[in-house]
């Protein structure tokens, strides 16, 4: 690259006052349209119990062994996951389809319809295992697979390759985050009183469709762009720029949204301080003493108390969080990200822990979303129209509000575009988001029905949307997302 084409690329890249103001108009207004929504929505009557949830009949009762069903249900998950996941690499898509498509084809959706007992026999009924055993154990499984892989993002990325492109990069990510946060607000004000009920509140409902509308997926995207070999151009760095700062930013909002949903009003502000509060502790003081152990672990042997330090660093981190109200997913990557990602301790680690987590405990939570995710509640046209609805949106927002952001910060129509649908893909973090709403009661069956349907809809469009807009290059790696090309699978 010419030294001026280099000095167009970097005077593109920086805003300016002229952006800087266009910058804080777009929070202000996205915060006015918010308010202005919720209060709207505040006066909405929603039905006073939660629409019928269709359930298949159950084997007689008897003794249930949880080792033997949650082993059944992990070596199910995992091999259908595979076959799965590999016929989506040849027709071009992330294994991550295939294995969330796994999870529900062993659900109610698929054989909870053709066979109940063969089911059952995974996942015992409600008379088998009245109290729950199999799922509990299931449950808490996945979540320990979701920490792990949450920590394991976090570690992978290096924040310093942003700075050459950091304005432009938070510019475009907040704005892909915003519009269609504004706009999945602005949809709960219809769904709301079709699909909610009256013991949630509307600022929940409306605070958690903003969400899962705004989230991308960070590792499926930087696989993506792998396959491709373009995670060294322009366009690749940008991308995986922008999805790193989407990423720390949907968390931070995550956390406050979860705060709001357990709490109230009062309760929600003491919960989003102690958040606040362990943000700068976690880059005031974790981050220096992580940098300063990183730096003498790399000259040295690594110590036999190293992995097992950083495993229960991890579980303390988490736990934090989700005794604060946030969920533990949040304080497990905001660990990841304040250890130095290229050090020792971090290779040593994701070496040890990648297959692990992502071949054996990620299924595990692919097995419990598909378990409660019942494709058969979307029935009749309205829910398929609102099902379409969803998808439409979700697509918008995400698209027009990295283009546009993309145009102001100086990329051409191509570029921007190829952005938009980049960032459109939410693939594993948006079922994490849509879990956290089901476990809170905010969304209802129906409706996460269809937002898993929403997912998966906007991470297979992305793959071919992006080949056409733009050519594939040799084979190359990231430096600012450095897993093996199997974790980015999730």
């Amino acid at each position: 690259m010419s030294a001026g084409t280099l000095e167009a690329t970097t005077a593109a890249s920086r805003p300016g006052w002229r952006g800087a103001a266009a910058y804080v108009l777009m929070l202000a207004v996205a915060v006015g349209l918010f308010f202005l929504i919720r209060h709207i929505g505040e006066g909405l009557a929603a039905p006073v119990a939660l629409p019928g949830v269709v359930s298949v009949a159950a084997p007689k009762a008897g003794q249930v062994d949880v080792v033997v069903h949650v082993l059944a249900t992990l070596a199910a998950v995992v091999g259908l996951g595979y076959v799965l996941g590999r016929a989506c690499v040849r027709v071009g898509q992330p294994p991550v389809i295939g294995e969330v498509i796994a999870g529900i084809l062993l659900g109610p959706s698929l054989l909870g319809a053709i066979s109940p007992e063969a089911m059952h026999w995974l996942i015992p009924g409600p008379d088998a295992d009245p109290k729950g055993q199999v799922t509990a154990a299931l449950k808490a499984i996945s979540q320990v697979g979701v920490i792990l892989y949450m920590f394991l993002v976090g570690l992978d990325l290096n924040a310093a390759r942003l700075k050459h492109q950091a304005h432009a990069a938070v510019a475009i990510s907040h704005a892909s985050i915003v519009v269609p946060f504004v706009l999945g607000a602005s949809l709960a004000l219809w769904l709301y009183p079709l699909l909610s009920h009256r013991g949630v509140p509307f600022t929940s409902f409306a605070l958690f469709m903003g969400v899962a509308l705004s989230v991308t997926a960070f590792p499926v995207l930087a696989r993506i762009l792998g396959d491709r070999g373009m995670t060294r151009t322009d366009l690749g760095v940008m991308a995986l720029g922008c999805a790193a700062a989407d990423d720390v930013t949907a968390w931070c909002l995550l956390a406050l949204v979860v705060g709001v949903a357990q709490a109230q009003v009062g309760g929600a502000l003491v919960v989003g301080l102690w958040a606040l509060a362990y943000i700068a502790g976690m880059f005031l003081l974790v981050k220096p003493a992580a940098e300063l152990v990183a730096r003498k672990l790399d000259t040295g042997p690594l110590p036999s108390a190293a992995i097992p330090g950083i495993l229960a660093a991890v579980l303390l981190s988490a736990l934090a969080t989700e005794a604060i109200g946030v969920h533990a997913v949040f304080g497990a990557f905001l660990l990841g990200a304040v250890i130095p990602h290229d050090s020792r301790l971090a290779r040593e680690f994701t070496a040890r822990f990648r297959d692990l987590v992502v071949v054996l405990l990620l299924p595990a939570f692919f097995a419990y979303t598909g378990m409660r995710t019942e494709i058969g509640l979307v029935s009749g046209w309205q829910n398929w129209l609102i099902c379409g609805a969803v998808i439409v949106v979700a697509t918008l927002g995400k698209f027009g509000g990295t283009v546009v952001a993309a145009k102001l910060t100086g990329h051409d129509w191509r570029t921007a575009s190829a952005l938009g649908m980049l960032m459109n893909t939410r693939g594993l973090m948006g079922l994490i988001v849509l879990d956290i709403g089901l476990n809170l009661g905010v969304i209802s069956p129906t409706l996460f029905a269809m937002m898993v349907l929403m997912a998966l809809a906007t991470t297979m469009a992305t793959a071919p949307a992006l080949k056409w807009l733009a050519p594939a290059k040799s084979a190359g790696s990231s430096d600012i997302y450095d897993g093996p090309a199997r974790s980015d699978s999730s």
